[in-house]
Protein backbone atom coordinates (compact mmCIF):
# COMPACT_ATOMS: atom_id res chain seq x y z
CA UNK A 1 0.00 0.00 0.00
CA UNK A 2 1.28 3.57 -1.00
CA UNK A 3 2.45 5.44 2.32
CA UNK A 4 3.01 8.90 0.62
CA UNK A 5 1.14 11.40 2.17
CA UNK A 6 -0.30 13.91 -0.02
CA UNK A 7 -1.11 17.57 1.86
CA UNK A 8 -3.84 19.51 -0.39
CA UNK A 9 -5.35 22.81 0.83
CA UNK A 10 -8.94 24.46 -0.34
CA UNK A 11 -9.89 26.07 -3.45
CA UNK A 12 -11.40 29.45 -2.85
CA UNK A 13 -12.16 32.07 -4.78
CA UNK A 14 -9.43 31.07 -7.38
CA UNK A 15 -6.47 31.07 -4.59
CA UNK A 16 -5.88 27.75 -2.35
CA UNK A 17 -6.26 28.36 0.95
CA UNK A 18 -5.16 26.80 4.40
CA UNK A 19 -7.53 27.26 7.75
CA UNK A 20 -5.49 26.59 10.66
CA UNK A 21 -6.60 23.19 11.09
CA UNK A 22 -6.07 19.67 9.26
CA UNK A 23 -8.29 16.58 8.39
CA UNK A 24 -6.10 13.69 7.89
CA UNK A 25 -7.48 11.18 5.62
CA UNK A 26 -6.96 7.36 5.93
CA UNK A 27 -6.69 4.34 3.89
CA UNK A 28 -9.24 2.01 4.76
CA UNK A 29 -7.15 -0.73 3.98
CA UNK A 30 -4.07 0.21 6.05
CA UNK A 31 -5.33 2.86 8.21
CA UNK A 32 -1.97 5.15 7.41
CA UNK A 33 -2.52 8.52 7.11
CA UNK A 34 -2.21 9.03 3.16
CA UNK A 35 -3.30 12.85 2.98
CA UNK A 36 -4.13 15.91 5.09
CA UNK A 37 -6.43 18.33 3.96
CA UNK A 38 -7.40 21.95 4.91
CA UNK A 39 -10.58 21.91 7.04
CA UNK A 40 -13.22 24.10 5.95
CA UNK A 41 -16.33 25.82 8.08
CA UNK A 42 -19.01 27.73 7.75
CA UNK A 43 -17.01 31.05 7.16
CA UNK A 44 -14.72 29.56 4.23
CA UNK A 45 -18.46 28.33 2.88
CA UNK A 46 -19.38 31.92 2.75
CA UNK A 47 -16.34 33.09 1.10
CA UNK A 48 -16.79 30.04 -1.50
CA UNK A 49 -20.19 31.31 -2.55
CA UNK A 50 -19.71 35.03 -2.36
CA UNK A 51 -16.71 33.75 -5.38
CA UNK A 52 -19.27 32.29 -7.47
CA UNK A 53 -21.75 34.29 -7.07
CA UNK A 54 -18.83 37.08 -8.40
CA UNK A 55 -17.63 34.76 -11.48
CA UNK A 56 -20.99 34.57 -12.57
CA UNK A 57 -21.09 37.94 -12.85
CA UNK A 58 -19.01 37.70 -16.00
CA UNK A 59 -20.80 34.89 -17.85
CA UNK A 60 -18.66 32.08 -19.38
CA UNK A 61 -19.59 31.62 -23.06
CA UNK A 62 -20.57 27.76 -24.03
CA UNK A 63 -16.97 27.88 -26.25
CA UNK A 64 -14.92 28.44 -23.54
CA UNK A 65 -17.08 26.37 -20.96
CA UNK A 66 -16.47 23.54 -23.97
CA UNK A 67 -12.72 24.08 -24.49
CA UNK A 68 -12.24 23.89 -20.83
CA UNK A 69 -13.96 20.18 -20.16
CA UNK A 70 -11.90 19.34 -23.38
CA UNK A 71 -8.60 20.29 -20.97
CA UNK A 72 -9.52 18.80 -18.29
CA UNK A 73 -10.32 15.14 -19.68
CA UNK A 74 -6.97 15.49 -21.18
CA UNK A 75 -5.46 16.13 -18.14
CA UNK A 76 -6.69 13.19 -16.68
CA UNK A 77 -5.36 11.01 -19.32
CA UNK A 78 -1.76 12.56 -18.91
CA UNK A 79 -2.20 11.73 -15.22
CA UNK A 80 -4.50 8.74 -15.40
CA UNK A 81 -2.31 6.67 -13.15
CA UNK A 82 -1.90 9.19 -10.35
CA UNK A 83 -5.69 9.60 -10.04
CA UNK A 84 -6.47 5.86 -10.18
CA UNK A 85 -3.63 5.74 -7.35
CA UNK A 86 -5.35 8.49 -5.23
CA UNK A 87 -8.95 7.06 -5.98
CA UNK A 88 -7.56 3.41 -4.77
CA UNK A 89 -4.88 4.84 -1.57
CA UNK A 90 -7.96 6.97 0.11
CA UNK A 91 -11.13 5.03 -0.75
CA UNK A 92 -9.75 1.21 -0.81
CA UNK A 93 -11.62 0.40 -4.47
CA UNK A 94 -8.86 -2.03 -6.08
CA UNK A 95 -6.74 -0.11 -9.00
CA UNK A 96 -7.79 -2.06 -11.59
CA UNK A 97 -11.26 -0.40 -10.81
CA UNK A 98 -10.02 2.92 -9.53
CA UNK A 99 -8.38 3.04 -13.42
CA UNK A 100 -11.71 2.04 -14.66
CA UNK A 101 -13.68 5.37 -12.87
CA UNK A 102 -10.80 7.49 -14.15
CA UNK A 103 -11.37 6.51 -17.59
CA UNK A 104 -15.05 6.97 -17.16
CA UNK A 105 -14.40 10.57 -15.39
CA UNK A 106 -12.97 11.08 -18.94
CA UNK A 107 -15.80 10.63 -20.96
CA UNK A 108 -18.08 12.72 -18.42
CA UNK A 109 -16.21 15.94 -18.88
CA UNK A 110 -16.18 14.97 -22.65
CA UNK A 111 -19.70 14.57 -22.87
CA UNK A 112 -20.35 17.80 -20.75
CA UNK A 113 -18.34 19.74 -22.94
CA UNK A 114 -20.72 18.48 -25.75
CA UNK A 115 -23.46 19.72 -23.98
CA UNK A 116 -22.10 22.97 -23.51
CA UNK A 117 -21.56 23.82 -26.98
CA UNK A 118 -24.91 22.42 -28.00
CA UNK A 119 -27.28 23.60 -25.39
CA UNK A 120 -30.45 25.53 -26.53
CA UNK A 121 -33.70 26.30 -26.58
CA UNK A 122 -36.62 25.84 -29.01
CA UNK A 123 -39.06 27.63 -31.56
CA UNK A 124 -42.74 27.94 -30.24
CA UNK A 125 -45.30 27.47 -32.72
CA UNK A 126 -47.49 30.53 -32.52
CA UNK A 127 -49.93 30.72 -35.00
CA UNK A 128 -50.91 27.23 -34.11
CA UNK A 129 -53.46 29.35 -32.24
CA UNK A 130 -55.46 32.65 -33.06
CA UNK A 131 -54.22 34.62 -30.30
CA UNK A 132 -50.51 33.83 -31.40
CA UNK A 133 -50.80 35.07 -35.35
CA UNK A 134 -48.27 37.81 -35.92
CA UNK A 135 -45.81 36.89 -33.24
CA UNK A 136 -42.74 34.74 -33.07
CA UNK A 137 -41.62 33.07 -29.59
CA UNK A 138 -38.84 30.80 -28.73
CA UNK A 139 -36.76 29.98 -25.62
CA UNK A 140 -33.74 29.51 -24.45
CA UNK A 141 -31.91 28.06 -21.70
CA UNK A 142 -30.17 30.02 -18.64
CA UNK A 143 -27.80 28.69 -15.84
CA UNK A 144 -30.21 28.32 -12.32
CA UNK A 145 -27.29 29.80 -10.22
CA UNK A 146 -25.08 28.99 -7.89
CA UNK A 147 -25.26 25.02 -7.34
CA UNK A 148 -24.11 23.60 -4.05
CA UNK A 149 -22.89 20.17 -5.00
CA UNK A 150 -22.21 17.21 -2.18
CA UNK A 151 -20.60 14.33 -3.23
CA UNK A 152 -20.19 11.00 -1.87
CA UNK A 153 -17.25 8.74 -0.88
CA UNK A 154 -17.57 5.53 -3.26
CA UNK A 155 -16.59 7.49 -6.59
CA UNK A 156 -14.52 10.06 -5.35
CA UNK A 157 -13.41 10.69 -8.88
CA UNK A 158 -16.16 10.36 -11.25
CA UNK A 159 -19.12 11.10 -9.13
CA UNK A 160 -17.46 14.53 -8.32
CA UNK A 161 -17.04 14.12 -12.04
CA UNK A 162 -21.09 14.31 -12.33
CA UNK A 163 -21.39 17.33 -10.37
CA UNK A 164 -18.97 19.39 -11.87
CA UNK A 165 -18.89 18.89 -15.59
CA UNK A 166 -22.69 19.31 -16.04
CA UNK A 167 -22.98 22.15 -13.91
CA UNK A 168 -20.14 24.60 -15.71
CA UNK A 169 -21.66 23.18 -19.08
CA UNK A 170 -24.97 25.09 -18.25
CA UNK A 171 -23.09 28.07 -17.18
CA UNK A 172 -23.37 27.82 -12.86
CA UNK A 173 -20.48 28.18 -10.62
CA UNK A 174 -20.25 25.61 -7.82
CA UNK A 175 -19.39 25.26 -4.62
CA UNK A 176 -18.22 21.38 -4.14
CA UNK A 177 -18.35 19.67 -0.62
CA UNK A 178 -16.59 15.94 -1.71
CA UNK A 179 -16.96 13.36 1.42
CA UNK A 180 -14.32 13.56 4.19
CA UNK A 181 -13.27 10.26 3.44
CA UNK A 182 -11.94 10.66 0.64
CA UNK A 183 -11.12 14.56 -0.69
CA UNK A 184 -7.92 14.10 -2.37
CA UNK A 185 -9.58 12.54 -5.42
CA UNK A 186 -12.03 15.69 -5.61
CA UNK A 187 -9.21 18.54 -4.87
CA UNK A 188 -6.84 16.58 -7.68
CA UNK A 189 -9.76 17.58 -10.08
CA UNK A 190 -9.74 21.01 -8.69
CA UNK A 191 -6.29 21.11 -9.52
CA UNK A 192 -6.82 20.02 -13.56
CA UNK A 193 -9.66 22.63 -13.85
CA UNK A 194 -8.01 25.58 -12.70
CA UNK A 195 -4.50 24.15 -15.10
CA UNK A 196 -7.50 24.11 -17.82
CA UNK A 197 -8.02 27.91 -17.46
CA UNK A 198 -11.37 28.06 -15.27
CA UNK A 199 -11.30 31.60 -14.25
CA UNK A 200 -11.22 32.23 -10.45
CA UNK A 201 -14.64 31.54 -8.43
CA UNK A 202 -16.42 29.01 -11.10
CA UNK A 203 -15.16 25.88 -8.82
CA UNK A 204 -14.92 26.20 -4.68
CA UNK A 205 -13.63 23.04 -2.91
CA UNK A 206 -14.60 22.72 0.42
CA UNK A 207 -14.07 19.94 3.55
CA UNK A 208 -15.13 19.63 6.98
CA UNK A 209 -18.32 19.18 9.19
CA UNK A 210 -21.40 18.39 7.10
CA UNK A 211 -23.75 20.32 9.62
CA UNK A 212 -21.57 23.57 8.98
CA UNK A 213 -20.95 23.06 5.07
CA UNK A 214 -24.14 22.11 4.47
CA UNK A 215 -25.80 24.42 6.60
CA UNK A 216 -24.95 26.99 4.93
CA UNK A 217 -25.46 26.04 1.22
CA UNK A 218 -28.87 25.10 2.35
CA UNK A 219 -29.73 28.31 4.00
CA UNK A 220 -27.95 31.29 1.75
CA UNK A 221 -30.09 32.18 -0.82
CA UNK A 222 -27.63 32.74 -3.32
CA UNK A 223 -27.23 28.88 -3.87
CA UNK A 224 -30.14 27.93 -6.01
CA UNK A 225 -29.01 24.22 -6.83
CA UNK A 226 -28.24 21.84 -4.79
CA UNK A 227 -27.22 18.45 -6.72
CA UNK A 228 -26.63 15.69 -3.68
CA UNK A 229 -25.66 11.99 -3.87
CA UNK A 230 -25.61 9.91 -0.66
CA UNK A 231 -27.78 8.51 1.75
CA UNK A 232 -31.43 8.81 1.12
CA UNK A 233 -32.07 10.30 5.11
CA UNK A 234 -29.96 12.97 4.52
CA UNK A 235 -31.07 13.54 1.00
CA UNK A 236 -34.82 13.86 1.72
CA UNK A 237 -33.76 15.72 4.66
CA UNK A 238 -31.97 18.57 2.52
CA UNK A 239 -35.26 18.73 0.03
CA UNK A 240 -37.06 18.66 2.73
CA UNK A 241 -35.03 21.81 4.30
CA UNK A 242 -34.73 24.04 0.92
CA UNK A 243 -38.45 24.32 -0.44
CA UNK A 244 -37.37 26.93 -2.81
CA UNK A 245 -34.17 25.08 -4.24
CA UNK A 246 -33.53 22.98 -7.25
CA UNK A 247 -33.15 19.91 -5.17
CA UNK A 248 -31.58 16.93 -7.13
CA UNK A 249 -31.00 13.66 -5.78
CA UNK A 250 -29.41 10.62 -6.33
CA UNK A 251 -29.95 7.96 -3.60
CA UNK A 252 -29.27 4.55 -2.85
CA UNK A 253 -30.92 1.41 -3.79
CA UNK A 254 -31.03 -2.58 -3.01
CA UNK A 255 -30.62 -3.65 -6.37
CA UNK A 256 -32.22 -6.97 -7.74
CA UNK A 257 -32.05 -8.61 -10.88
CA UNK A 258 -34.42 -11.58 -11.95
CA UNK A 259 -32.99 -14.94 -14.11
CA UNK A 260 -35.73 -15.73 -15.85
CA UNK A 261 -36.10 -19.83 -17.44
CA UNK A 262 -34.07 -20.36 -19.74
CA UNK A 263 -31.67 -17.40 -19.08
CA UNK A 264 -28.12 -17.96 -20.21
CA UNK A 265 -26.95 -19.15 -16.31
CA UNK A 266 -22.97 -19.34 -17.42
CA UNK A 267 -23.49 -15.53 -18.42
CA UNK A 268 -25.57 -14.43 -15.49
CA UNK A 269 -23.80 -16.13 -12.91
CA UNK A 270 -20.46 -14.37 -14.12
CA UNK A 271 -21.93 -10.91 -14.31
CA UNK A 272 -23.40 -11.18 -11.52
CA UNK A 273 -20.41 -12.28 -8.98
CA UNK A 274 -18.40 -9.43 -10.45
CA UNK A 275 -20.71 -7.28 -10.09
CA UNK A 276 -22.43 -7.88 -6.47
CA UNK A 277 -18.69 -7.86 -5.36
CA UNK A 278 -16.89 -5.36 -7.18
CA UNK A 279 -15.75 -2.08 -4.66
CA UNK A 280 -16.71 -4.53 -1.92
CA UNK A 281 -20.03 -3.79 -2.76
CA UNK A 282 -19.92 -0.27 -2.10
CA UNK A 283 -22.01 0.90 -5.04
CA UNK A 284 -25.45 2.15 -4.88
CA UNK A 285 -26.25 -0.07 -8.25
CA UNK A 286 -24.05 -3.05 -6.94
CA UNK A 287 -26.09 -6.05 -7.03
CA UNK A 288 -27.51 -7.23 -3.72
CA UNK A 289 -30.65 -9.68 -4.41
CA UNK A 290 -30.61 -11.78 -6.59
CA UNK A 291 -34.47 -13.89 -7.78
CA UNK A 292 -33.98 -17.22 -9.98
CA UNK A 293 -36.56 -19.04 -11.34
CA UNK A 294 -37.04 -22.18 -9.41
CA UNK A 295 -36.33 -24.60 -12.27
CA UNK A 296 -32.66 -22.91 -12.74
CA UNK A 297 -31.58 -22.42 -9.47
CA UNK A 298 -29.62 -25.26 -8.27
CA UNK A 299 -27.76 -25.25 -11.52
CA UNK A 300 -27.81 -21.10 -10.88
CA UNK A 301 -26.01 -21.77 -7.53
CA UNK A 302 -23.47 -24.30 -8.94
CA UNK A 303 -22.57 -21.75 -11.13
CA UNK A 304 -22.55 -18.88 -9.28
CA UNK A 305 -20.84 -19.98 -5.79
CA UNK A 306 -17.69 -20.58 -6.97
CA UNK A 307 -17.37 -17.48 -9.42
CA UNK A 308 -17.78 -15.47 -5.93
CA UNK A 309 -15.51 -18.04 -3.80
CA UNK A 310 -12.56 -17.06 -6.52
CA UNK A 311 -12.82 -13.47 -6.29
CA UNK A 312 -9.14 -12.41 -4.84
CA UNK A 313 -9.51 -10.50 -1.55
CA UNK A 314 -6.64 -8.47 -0.54
CA UNK A 315 -4.61 -4.94 -0.95
CA UNK A 316 -6.24 -2.48 -3.40
CA UNK A 317 -2.73 -1.35 -4.51
CA UNK A 318 -2.58 -5.08 -6.02
CA UNK A 319 -3.16 -5.67 -9.20
CA UNK A 320 -4.63 -8.42 -9.09
CA UNK A 321 -7.13 -7.93 -6.16
CA UNK A 322 -10.56 -8.02 -6.81
CA UNK A 323 -12.32 -7.22 -3.72
CA UNK A 324 -11.03 -4.81 -1.11
CA UNK A 325 -11.85 -3.33 2.44
CA UNK A 326 -14.81 -1.43 2.79
CA UNK A 327 -14.50 2.08 3.98
CA UNK A 328 -14.26 1.85 7.84
CA UNK A 329 -14.47 -0.04 10.86
CA UNK A 330 -17.99 1.35 11.31
CA UNK A 331 -19.86 0.35 8.02
CA UNK A 332 -17.56 -3.30 8.64
CA UNK A 333 -19.17 -3.89 11.84
CA UNK A 334 -22.98 -2.81 10.79
CA UNK A 335 -22.27 -5.47 7.35
CA UNK A 336 -21.40 -8.25 9.68
CA UNK A 337 -24.36 -7.38 12.13
CA UNK A 338 -26.67 -7.63 9.46
CA UNK A 339 -25.27 -11.08 8.15
CA UNK A 340 -25.72 -12.23 11.62
CA UNK A 341 -29.49 -11.24 11.44
CA UNK A 342 -30.13 -13.65 8.22
CA UNK A 343 -28.28 -15.88 9.84
CA UNK A 344 -30.24 -15.78 12.68
CA UNK A 345 -33.58 -15.22 10.90
CA UNK A 346 -32.72 -18.88 9.17
CA UNK A 347 -31.18 -17.57 5.97
CA UNK A 348 -28.20 -19.80 4.60
CA UNK A 349 -24.89 -18.33 4.37
CA UNK A 350 -23.72 -20.33 1.10
CA UNK A 351 -20.48 -18.52 1.08
CA UNK A 352 -18.72 -15.96 3.31
CA UNK A 353 -20.12 -14.24 6.26
CA UNK A 354 -16.91 -13.99 7.99
CA UNK A 355 -13.34 -11.87 7.70
CA UNK A 356 -10.69 -12.68 6.41
CA UNK A 357 -7.89 -10.38 8.35
CA UNK A 358 -9.69 -6.65 8.85
CA UNK A 359 -11.86 -7.82 5.19
CA UNK A 360 -15.26 -9.25 4.60
CA UNK A 361 -15.32 -12.21 2.59
CA UNK A 362 -17.64 -11.61 -0.44
CA UNK A 363 -21.06 -13.02 0.71
CA UNK A 364 -24.04 -14.83 -0.57
CA UNK A 365 -26.96 -15.75 1.31
CA UNK A 366 -29.65 -17.97 0.47
CA UNK A 367 -33.29 -18.57 1.97
CA UNK A 368 -32.99 -14.62 2.94
CA UNK A 369 -37.08 -13.42 4.14
CA UNK A 370 -37.43 -10.61 2.78
CA UNK A 371 -38.13 -8.45 5.76
CA UNK A 372 -34.36 -9.15 6.75
CA UNK A 373 -32.12 -5.95 6.17
CA UNK A 374 -30.25 -7.96 3.75
CA UNK A 375 -33.80 -8.01 1.64
CA UNK A 376 -35.06 -4.95 1.69
CA UNK A 377 -32.58 -2.12 3.04
CA UNK A 378 -29.58 -0.99 1.32
CA UNK A 379 -26.05 -3.73 2.49
CA UNK A 380 -23.53 -1.32 0.63
CA UNK A 381 -21.34 -4.27 0.96
CA UNK A 382 -19.73 -7.39 -0.05
CA UNK A 383 -23.34 -9.08 0.38
CA UNK A 384 -25.54 -10.48 -1.45
CA UNK A 385 -29.13 -12.78 -1.72
CA UNK A 386 -30.04 -15.43 -4.06
CA UNK A 387 -33.63 -16.70 -3.95
CA UNK A 388 -35.94 -19.07 -5.94
CA UNK A 389 -39.47 -17.89 -7.14
CA UNK A 390 -41.97 -19.89 -8.95
CA UNK A 391 -42.93 -17.16 -11.55
CA UNK A 392 -41.55 -14.38 -13.07
CA UNK A 393 -44.79 -12.38 -11.04
CA UNK A 394 -43.23 -13.21 -8.00
CA UNK A 395 -39.89 -12.32 -8.87
CA UNK A 396 -40.99 -8.80 -10.20
CA UNK A 397 -42.87 -8.49 -6.58
CA UNK A 398 -40.11 -9.32 -4.80
CA UNK A 399 -37.94 -7.04 -6.69
CA UNK A 400 -40.44 -4.10 -6.06
CA UNK A 401 -40.57 -5.09 -2.73
CA UNK A 402 -38.64 -2.30 -1.22
CA UNK A 403 -38.78 1.51 -0.56
CA UNK A 404 -35.67 1.83 -3.15
CA UNK A 405 -35.87 2.15 -7.26
CA UNK A 406 -32.77 2.99 -8.99
CA UNK A 407 -31.85 -0.13 -11.04
CA UNK A 408 -32.97 -3.74 -11.60
CA UNK A 409 -32.24 -6.06 -14.18
CA UNK A 410 -33.28 -9.50 -15.64
CA UNK A 411 -31.49 -12.22 -17.32
CA UNK A 412 -33.39 -13.66 -20.36
CA UNK A 413 -33.79 -14.85 -23.76
CA UNK A 414 -37.12 -13.94 -24.56
CA UNK A 415 -37.66 -10.50 -25.74
CA UNK A 416 -41.49 -10.43 -24.51
CA UNK A 417 -40.27 -11.73 -21.02
CA UNK A 418 -37.38 -8.33 -20.73
CA UNK A 419 -40.26 -5.93 -21.83
CA UNK A 420 -42.92 -7.47 -19.47
CA UNK A 421 -40.03 -7.39 -16.20
CA UNK A 422 -39.26 -3.19 -17.72
CA UNK A 423 -42.75 -2.46 -17.46
CA UNK A 424 -43.35 -3.53 -14.03
CA UNK A 425 -40.24 -3.16 -12.48
CA UNK A 426 -40.54 0.02 -10.25
CA UNK A 427 -36.85 1.40 -11.15
CA UNK A 428 -35.53 4.30 -12.90
CA UNK A 429 -33.46 1.38 -15.07
CA UNK A 430 -34.07 -2.07 -15.75
CA UNK A 431 -30.68 -3.90 -18.08
CA UNK A 432 -31.54 -6.91 -20.03
CA UNK A 433 -28.89 -9.65 -19.93
CA UNK A 434 -26.71 -7.10 -18.16
CA UNK A 435 -25.56 -6.72 -14.79
CA UNK A 436 -27.89 -3.28 -12.84
CA UNK A 437 -24.69 -2.14 -12.02
CA UNK A 438 -23.99 -0.95 -15.54
CA UNK A 439 -23.83 2.35 -16.66
CA UNK A 440 -22.61 4.24 -19.17
CA UNK A 441 -21.92 7.72 -18.15
CA UNK A 442 -24.15 9.79 -20.90
CA UNK A 443 -27.05 7.77 -20.12
CA UNK A 444 -30.21 9.05 -18.03
CA UNK A 445 -29.29 7.70 -14.80
CA UNK A 446 -31.30 7.73 -11.58
CA UNK A 447 -34.30 6.34 -9.58
CA UNK A 448 -37.40 6.76 -8.12
CA UNK A 449 -39.30 6.02 -4.49
CA UNK A 450 -36.78 6.38 -1.86
CA UNK A 451 -33.60 6.30 -4.49
CA UNK A 452 -34.24 9.87 -5.77
CA UNK A 453 -35.92 12.33 -8.22
CA UNK A 454 -33.22 13.05 -10.88
CA UNK A 455 -31.56 11.91 -13.87
CA UNK A 456 -27.63 12.38 -14.23
CA UNK A 457 -25.55 11.90 -17.36
CA UNK A 458 -24.16 15.17 -18.18
CA UNK A 459 -27.50 16.02 -21.01
CA UNK A 460 -29.54 15.53 -18.78
CA UNK A 461 -28.34 17.38 -15.21
CA UNK A 462 -27.49 20.10 -17.73
CA UNK A 463 -31.33 20.28 -18.45
CA UNK A 464 -31.94 20.46 -14.65
CA UNK A 465 -29.30 22.99 -14.07
CA UNK A 466 -31.06 25.27 -16.53
CA UNK A 467 -34.29 27.18 -16.50
CA UNK A 468 -36.48 28.09 -19.83
CA UNK A 469 -36.76 31.31 -20.54
CA UNK A 470 -39.76 32.58 -23.36
CA UNK A 471 -39.47 35.58 -25.80
CA UNK A 472 -42.25 36.45 -27.57
CA UNK A 473 -41.52 38.98 -30.56
CA UNK A 474 -44.47 40.83 -32.36
CA UNK A 475 -44.04 40.51 -35.81
CA UNK A 476 -44.41 43.92 -37.96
Amino acid sequence: MATTVTERRLLVGGEWIETGEWLDVRSPYSGEVVGRVAKAGAAETRSAIDAAEQAMREPLPAHKRAEILVRVAGALGRRHEEAARTISDEAGKPIKAARVEVSRAMSTFTFAAVEARKLAGEIVPMDASQAGEGKLAFTFRVPRGVVGAISPFNFPLNLVAHKLAPALAAGCAVVLKPAGQTPLSALLLAELETDAGLPPGWLNVLVGPSSEIGDVLVEDERVRAITFTGSGAVGWKLAERAPRKKVNLELGNATPVIVADGADLDEAAAKLAANAFSFAGQSCISVQRIYVARSAYDGFLDRFVPKVEALKLGDPADDETDVGPVIDEDARERILEWIEEARSGGAEILTGGDLEGELIRPTVIANAQPELKVSCEEVFGPVCTVTACDSLGEAIALANGTRYGLQAGIFTPDLATALEAARQLEFGGVTVNEAPTFRADQMPYGGVKDSGNTREGPRYAVHELTEERLVVLDLP
